[in-house]
């Protein structure tokens, strides 16, 4: 696993978690992977990740534009930039949500993942800050 792109991990990774295909994103994960959300909101696995997501919205995914990759030690770095499509509980479709995944991997595990969008600031009336 730790011969893999780090940026091909991290777009299989976002892949399967848009695909609701957690045990298989969770495999990506290193044991005690810390996983941010906007607001701070902190998720001890997928699966209470995506419930959070559960009266959000009806469906999100991204449009995943570019990777930049670098290094923290020996850990790297990857930042997933791009934006959000979706649709919100009021059945409105919504697009170009600006968004940064930012990643730290080691020894080919994504050890931490920090999520930030604007998705509150585009659709206040139907998101939560939090997102």
């Amino acid at each position: 696993m730790g011969t893999e792109d780090p940026a091909g991990l991290i777009d299989r990774y976002l892949q399967l978690c848009e695909d609701r295909e957690l045990t298989e994103a969770g495999r990506l994960l290193a044991p005690g992977a810390l996983i941010v959300f906007p607001g701070g909101r902190v998720f001890g696995s997928l699966t209470e990740m995506a419930a959070a997501a559960t009266g959000r919205y009806r469906w999100v995914r991204k449009h995943r534009d570019r990777y930049l990759v670098g290094t923290e030690g020996d850990r790297i770095c990857v930042t997933s930039l791009g934006t959000l499509y979706g649709e919100g509980n009021d059945g409105e479709p919504f697009d170009r949500i600006r968004y940064a995944d930012v990643f730290l991997l080691q020894d080919g595990l994504i050890t931490e993942q920090h999520v930030y969008n604007d998705l509150a600031v585009e659709r206040p009336a139907t998101a939560d800050p939090d997102s």
